[in-house]
């Protein structure tokens, strides 16, 4: 048993000493420009392995560099500075051509951003040819290590009229530095956006559809190096108010052309006391001052695309560029290490790990004995305990009701199996934060996609409780509803599909569920959308549950969002069925008109969404509120009707507000009594005919009379 003990150990230790050696060749290059006026010797070349001098000219009819006399000095000095600090960086000099061993250089990389035709491509493919034909022929010539063959190349392979040279990439460079950068300036761009976005849903333009798009055309993923910015942009805002991503703006500020290095931003944003927001959908920072919205990537999107760098299996990142971190905060970010004495040496740790090898041999021969113990007892016990389990399963199904008599086989995880299916709980797979508690994404063994709306089991092991579900691939509707890029999505027909999946699932959680449950949370972020597009009703952290005959509650402990809680919620604590039909009416109101709750309305910009959708309703002008992409000419559901049944949902009295299922029979556009809606809660407006419009009237919509036959929960 011990020599088989020591196997496994020896086995263990050539595992993490071939995985140490390994990861030595994960690139973390960087790219210093001879323009920025930043010493090379205040370069910190220890955070880096490979460094690029950038940029030696060439001349057009010799092909020769004809660098400047400052540039020349830069050059032939900059490999001697940098080795140091760190001995064993590898200096490239990024050129278009020329003789680079004179400077001591150890590659090439070449930075023709401007090809665009086929036939610069078809001269590139030529050049890497005959480079490294050159380089191999200069080797076996002078006994010497090849240099190494990199280009910067654009996000994509695809431009509009041509493409890279793939094959020639992939037989003749060592890599390629994928510039997944510039998406969006604010010279040309009268949105603000996300420069660098990791993601975008509703748009190719984003890192990883460019990095997909590298490796579907044929390069292998080891030899793409992942982008880097250190830098943003600031656009001016013409509302301050609406200053999210998308958000619209006349060009750039604070700079000539808004660009701004890591460490302007930060000195800026320490100026002004700006607030740092992440937007986990782009993967991205952003903050504004005033009328300033500046864009970059903070420490911690820089840890999460060093991470999506290695779950993709890159070959490393490098930075553009180094003079532009703020006390190498960001190269220290990316290189997984806090400060330069916190670096890990190799040889320190397989050293250690050597000198506890006997006690690591003497723990797993306990822990093999305590585990062959603990099995015959619990094997002998087993009986007992899933007597005991069942007696309390039938207590627990008396007091609660028999929640599994009718329910879909739910599957029992460990926790091992969510730490696997999760990276371990890691801030990179973290979706959000819930009711319930925070939301991870994660892959299971067979597959299936983790993290969203439909229950596939549950975890109860160690301390933890989970749920996991269904992974909802189109994320949650805010994503949509309030993106000046993605609302497009979002016509008339998709949006009718989710009121009607919203009110059918809020019909079965207060009607057609044994018991009555109130969700107390319900908003846009709160509907996920399936590959589909269809909605689902989540997050049920805050949800109550009442037996049949209960009627309402009282809570001194007031949960929710504001702008959907109701104010008999918000200023007694008590909540009902109602308090879902008026949270209902908000999200109705957002999804005719795609605005937000948050934000001020009316030629004063002084009146609530709510506030401002009656005032409009009011004055005959209802379809001044809806969003003018809209059209329900071909629908039975109409705009008008909508904003109708919302405003009788956010009536100020719980008993003035529909249930949910004549909200049902009015959006089905079936001969219904409505009445007219009363000013809406927390309003400000005064209505002097509020008593006069209490009558009841006739509304006849449409012909259909469909009936309710089957009602499905969402």
């Amino acid at each position: 048993m011990v020599s088989k003990i020591i196997i496994v150990v020896f086995h263990i230790l050539l595992c993490l000493e071939f995985r140490l050696t390994k990861g030595q060749s994960w690139i973390k290059a960087g790219y210093w420009f001879s323009g920025s006026e930043f010493p090379v010797s205040n370069i910190n070349s220890a955070l880096f392995t490979h460094l690029i001098c950038a940029f030696a000219p060439v001349n057009s009819t010799s092909y020769q560099l004809s660098p400047s006399a400052s540039d020349e000095k830069h050059f032939s000095n900059f490999t001697n500075t940098v080795k140091q600090k760190n001995p064993s960086v590898t200096t490239l000099l990024s050129i278009g051509g020329g003789n680079e061993r004179l400077y001591g250089f150890q590659g090439l990389d070449l930075c023709w951003v401007s090809a665009n035709t086929s036939m610069d491509m078809s001269n590139m493919g030529v050049l890497f040819q005959e480079w490294k034909g050159a380089i191999d022929l200069e080797s076996r010539n002078s006994s010497r290590t090849p240099l190494i063959l990199t280009a910067a190349v654009q996000y994509s392979p695809n431009l509009d009229s041509a493409s890279f040279p793939i094959d020639s990439i992939q037989q003749y460079l060592n890599w390629v530095h994928v510039m997944a950068y510039d998406f969006y300036m604010p010279t040309w761009s009268n949105f603000t956006g996300a420069q660098a976005a990791l993601y975008d849903p509703s748009s190719t333009t984003n890192a990883d559809y460019g990095i997909g798009t590298w490796i579907n055309g044929g390069l292998s993923a080891d030899k793409i190096v992942f982008s880097l910015p250190f830098y943003g942009y600031a656009w001016t805002l013409v509302n301050p108010a609406n200053n999210s991503i998308g958000a619209p703006a006349t060009g750039p500020a604070i700079t000539e052309e808004g660009d701004m290095s890591f460490k302007e931003i930060k000195d800026y944003i320490s100026r002004y006391g700006a607030i740092v927001m992440y937007n986990a959908t782009y993967v991205v920072n952003y903050c504004s001052i005033g009328t300033s919205w500046i864009g970059f990537d903070d420490v911690e999107v820089v840890k999460i695309k060093v991470s999506y760098a290695k779950e993709r299996n890159l070959l490393g990142y490098f930075v553009w560029q180094v003079p532009y971190d703020d006390n190498w905060l960001l190269s220290q970010a990316a290189a997984g290490q806090e400060d330069n004495k916190n670096g890990q040496n190799n040889q320190r740790v397989l050293v250690i790990i050597l000198t506890t090898t006997a006690a690591v041999i003497l723990l797993i021969g306990i822990l093999i004995y305590y585990c062959c113990i603990r099995f015959k007892m619990l094997k002998s016990s087993k009986g007992k305990v899933n007597s005991a389990k069942d007696s309390k399963n039938k207590r627990n199904s008396t007091a609660a009701g028999d929640f599994n008599s009718n329910a879909p086989n739910l599957i029992v995880y460990n926790l091992t199996d969510i730490e696997v299916a999760t990276n371990n709980l890691s801030i990179e797979n973290k979706l959000g934060e819930g009711g319930y508690g925070p939301v991870y994404k994660g892959v299971l063994q067979d597959g299936q996609e983790i993290a969203g709306f439909r229950v596939l089991g549950f975890c109860i092991d160690r301390e933890e409780q989970m749920l996991v579900y269904e992974y909802m691939p189109n994320k949650s509707l805010d994503h949509y509803l309030f993106d000046p890029i993605r609302w497009f999505i979002l016509d008339w027909k998709k949006r009718v599909d989710v009121i009607e999946g919203v009110t059918q699932g809020l019909l079965y959680l207060q009607e057609y569920s044994r018991l009555t449950i109130i969700h107390r949370d319900l908003k846009a972020s709160n509907v996920l959308l399936d590959e589909n597009m269809k909605p689902k009703i989540s997050d049920f952290g805050m949800a109550r549950i009442f037996t049949k005959d209960g009627d309402e509650a009282n809570t001194e402990r007031i949960v929710g969002t504001y702008g959907y809680v109701p104010p008999e919620y918000a200023r007694r604590g008590i909540y009902s069925t109602k308090s879902d039909v008026y949270s209902f009416g908000v999200l109705l109101l957002q999804i005719i008109s795609g605005k937000k709750v948050s934000i001020l309305y009316g030629e004063n910009d002084d009146i609530s969404l709510l506030d401002y959708a009656y005032k409009l309703w009011k004055d005959d002008k209802g379809m001044d509120f809806m969003d003018p992409s809209l059209d329900d000419t071909f629908s039975s559901c109409k705009l008008m009707t909508c904003l109708h049944i919302a405003l009788l949902c956010v009536q100020e009295t719980p008993n003035d507000r529909p249930t949910m299922v004549e909200v049902f029979s009015m959006l089905k556009n079936e001969a219904t009594y409505k009445t007219i809606p009363k000013k809406p809660a927390f309003s400000r407006q005064t209505d002097e005919n509020e008593q006069n419009k209490s009558a009841m009237h006739l509304e006849v919509c449409s012909v259909n009379d469909a009936t309710i036959s089957e009602v499905v929960a969402r």
